[in-house]
Parts: structure tokens; C-alpha cells; sequence
């Protein structure tokens, strides 16, 4: 059968779920796509594999129709149900599995929804999604004579108290607002918390595919509205945002003030090399400048890579690296934890920052996170642009740019200003151009937001706005 190609992206399977008459993810491209990716793994000697998804309301289906598919190649299927990806990714240790499927759309639309394929203990990407797309365009699958069973395990008790076991946190008693946004997170991050010690508040934690109340991207500071009217009302100490499929944490601090994950991994990054002198840091290029000019200061080595979930765990994984994050919430832990993006346990190593720090004086997150500079920036636009031609775009932008400025060209081009930088790269996860800017002062901001918007648009892409 014919499926779309443009659904296999660099990190995932992307694609519309709803309504079902225009979908791209009908039962039976899932299904196919479910005989591919069981194919694939059945030529690498895998046996059985986690299948888990989120609370979308297409997820049930498409978790019914991918373990049809996996199973029809010979390989077992353990099912654990309504879980957060971070479990997902966990119960592949617990079960001492070697691949997983996790049903999920992220922050994305509500009538979106995709499938994040591991193998091993870690996502697959890039060239090896794309294999799997080759695989069910050629029809070739693996047919066993007696297809895999499909089991339930539920793992989220023993998640929980794994996550208690790793987490100790100080002398000092915190009230927490946790906003779930109608996602997956609201079915134990209070319960995780309030293990901990902590008095939990819960926002939207009623699990709704249909996302009633706001859409689950931390990211997007309009989305954070409710969060922080909750935090001051409360007077909670923090405020946790979480996204769909609670890979990414959204932080709001006790005034109300958002916390964007570039200047929140510098103060992680304070913990980290104490312990850990000279480490090497992975850095995105959507970052602020304040987070390399901050792990410089403390004495870590700088190394700028590639956006993305698994492509900077796989760079995690060849230098060794100890913890890296992006702008949009994923934190990667591999100090004291298992190397990939789980929201609960950020927040609960911030909660131990928090808890330990001035003990007793009553030190807040805002002191904390005041000796970290604070530099104009713009928030991350989103231009559209179709998926055939926003590589080409950038590439001309690119190449314009360098012929005046410096720049770092692993991801877009990252244009070193004088006064600061502008970003401007291709989306690997939907249609469109993303762009952000930075100065060290409003003057040089102003001076790189009008040189980023002039050469977008001279590519003939849609006008925007930016935000701050």
C-alpha cells in the first residue's frame, strides 16, 4: 500500500491521525509500518520488543494496529500501556528488552500522532527511520509461521519507585504546581512528588487526548498562562510544565518568571561540575550565549552540536557525556541516570538544587537563577514551509550569510553578530523554518532580528512576528 513519505522524519514517524477518512496513519499504513519496523529488528536478532502510547485519542487504535504488525513478523509484544515516553524508555531496562515502540504525537496537534522507534536502549534516527520507510515501500516483510504474542505488563509502580530510589532531596519542604496539560504526566507526577516529600498542587492532570484546556508544548509561553497564575496564587516554591508525552519540562520559578531549558541547564551544569571538573557539554545551537560563556565559568569544556532528542543522546553516547539538554526541555542525564529525556527526573533533580540551596535562609529559585545572565532574546518562530524545499531555503541563507558574517553551520546557520547571534534552521519534525535571535543588549537584538527577518523573507516565506 501506498504510505506517505514525508511521515518518516529524522527522529520519528510524524503524521495526521484525525480525521480518520484523510489520515495518514490509517490502521493499515500503522499496520505496515508495524511489519517493516518488525522486519527490521527481526534481521537484527531482536525476539521482543515494550509497545506503550499516550492519551491521544487515535493512540489506542494505532497501538493496536503497529503490535498487529510487529507481531506478524514473529516478534513478541510486550504492552504497557497509557505510559509517558520516558517509561517507555525505561521499561526497556526493566524487561531487559532490545527494541520499543512508543504512540505518541509529542507536543504536536491533536489530530497528530506518530510512532518513536527504539532499538537497543536507545530511538532510532536519521538513515534508520528512513530504512524502515524503504522496507514498507518494497513490501518485503518478515512472515512468521506462528506470529508474536501480545502480553500486558503494567510498569508504571515500579517506574515511580525507581525514580524515589534515585532521588534524595534536602532539609527543605516545597510546594510544587504541576501542570500536565490534560497529557500523560498527569497520571503520577504528583504521586512521584509527593513521594519525595513535596506538597504537590496538580494542574490539568486529568488525562484528555482532546487537550481541553491548553496545548501541552512548554515551550510556547502562552501555554504556561495557567501555570503561572496557579504558582503565585499558591505561592508554590516552582511550577512544572510537561508536554504531551512527558519527555520535556517547562519550569516556571516563584514569581511566575519562565525558565527556558538553555539558562535551566546552566544551573544544572553548576551541580554536575563540581562533581565532574573539565566534563565535556554538549550544546545546541538554539541556545543562549550565557549557557556556554556559564559552563566555560565553571570550569566545563564547550562543544556545540546538532538539535535534536536522539541525535544529541547518540552524541552523548560517543564522547561519554554527562548531561546535555536542549532550549525546548529535554534534559539528558547520564551522571546518575540512564542517558535519556525524562521530565520527572529534571524536575526532581532541580527540586534537589532547590531543597539544598540556602537551607533554612529560604533561597528561592529566582536567586538561583539570577547570576545567570539574562540577555534579550527572542522566543523560537516558526515560519511555514514545505518539507521539499525548507533544507534548500536555509542552505541559500546560509551561504548569503557566511559571505559576511562568521557562523556555526551544523544545524542551519547559527550567524555570529557582533553584539550576539541569529539562528535560522531547517525543522527536522514538521514543514516549517525556525529561527531565533539573541543580543547582548536590546540595541544589537534589534540591529539581528531586522538582519534574520530581511533574509528570510527574501526567500519568499511568510511574514511573522517574533516574541519575546
Amino acid at each position: 500500500m501506498h504510505i506517505s513519505p514525508d511521515i518518516f522524519r529524522e527522529y520519528d514517524i510524524r503524521g495526521v491521525a484525525d480525521p480518520y477518512a484523510s489520515a495518514d496513519l490509517t490502521d493499515e499504513a500503522v499496520r505496515t509500518i508495524g511489519k517493516s519496523f518488525g522486519t527490521w529488528l527481526t534481521e537484527r536478532g531482536v525476539k521482543k520488543i515494550a509497545l506503550g502510547g499516550d492519551v491521544r485519542l487515535s493512540t489506542g487504535r494505532i497501538r493496536q494496529a503497529v503490535a498487529e504488525g510487529v507481531a506478524s513478523t514473529g516478534i513478541h509484544v510486550v504492552e504497557i500501556g497509557v505510559v509517558t515516553t520516558p517509561m517507555l524508555y525505561w521499561s526497556l531496562y526493566h524487561l531487559n528488552l532490545e527494541g520499543g515502540v512508543m504512540v505518541t504525537g509529542s507536543h504536536n496537534p491533536a489530530n497528530m500522532n506518530g510512532l518513536k522507534l527504539a532499538f537497543g536502549k536507545t530511538t532510532i534516527w536519521g538513515d534508520e527511520v528512513q530504512e524502515i520507510r524503504k522496507i514498507a515501500e518494497k513490501g518485503e516483510f518478515v512472515v512468521a509461521d506462528k506470529p508474536g504474542s501480545i502480553e500486558f505488563e503494567a510498569v508504571s509502580d515500579a517506574y515511580i519507585a525507581m525514580l524515589t530510589s534515585k532521588i534524595e532531596l534536602g532539609p527543605r519542604t516545597l510546594k510544587v504546581v504541576c501542570d500536565s496539560g490534560n497529557g500523560t504526566a498527569g497520571n503520577t507526577i504528583c504521586r512521584f512528588l509527593s513521594g519525595l516529600g513535596c506538597e504537590c498542587v496538580s494542574l490539568f492532570g486529568m488525562p484528555d487526548g482532546r487537550f481541553p484546556n491548553h496545548h501541552p508544548d512548554p515551550q510556547k509561553r502562552e501555554n504556561l498562562t495557567a501555570l503561572i497564575e496557579r504558582v503565585r496564587e499558591t505561592k508554590a516554591d516552582v511550577g512544572f510544565a510537561f508536554d504531551g508525552d512527558a519527555d520535556r519540562l517547562g519550569v516556571v520559578d516563584e514569581r511566575g518568571e519562565v525558565i527556558f531549558g538553555d539558562r535551566l541547564m546552566a544551573l544544572y551544569w553548576a551541580e554536575i561540575l563540581k562533581k565532574h571538573p573539565g566534563a565535556e557539554a554538549i550544546v545546541e545551537p538554539k541556545c543562549t550565549m550565557a549557557l556556554p560563556e556559564e559552563i566555560q565559568r565553571l570550569g566545563g569544556k564547550v562543544l556545540y552540536w546538532k538539535s535534536g532528542h536522539s541525535v544529541i543522546k547518540a552524541k552523548m553516547k560517543e564522547i561519554g557525556a554527562l548531561f546535555a539538554g536542549e532550549l525546548s526541555g529535554h534534559m539528558f542525564f547520564a551522571d546518575e541516570y540512564y542517558g535519556f529525556d525524562d521530565s520527572f527526573y529534571a524536575a526532581a533533580r532541580l527540586l534537589r538544587i532547590l531543597s539544598n540551596a540556602g537551607a533554612g535562609a529560604g533561597e528561592n529559585l529566582s536567586r538561583l537563577m539570577a547570576s545567570i545572565p539574562l540577555y534579550p532574546a527572542t522566543e523560537e518562530a516558526r515560519i511555514p514551509c514545505p518539507d521539499a524545499q525548507k533544507f534548500a531555503a536555509v542552505a541559500r541563507i546560509r551561504d548569503k550569510a557566511l559571505m559576511e558574517y562568521e557562523g556555526l553551520v551544523l544545524d542551519g546557520v547559527r550567524i555570529l553578530y557582533p553584539g550576539g547571534w541569529g539562528l535560522i534552521r531547517a525543522s527536522n519534525t514538521q514543514p516549517v523554518i525556525t529561527t531565533r535571535c539573541e543580543g547582548k543588549d536590546k540595541k544589537a537584538l534589534t540591529f539581528i532580528m531586522e538582519d534574520v527577518k530581511k533574509r528570510i523573507l527574501e526567500e519568499g516565506l511568510p511574514d511573522f512576528d517574533w516574541t519575546f
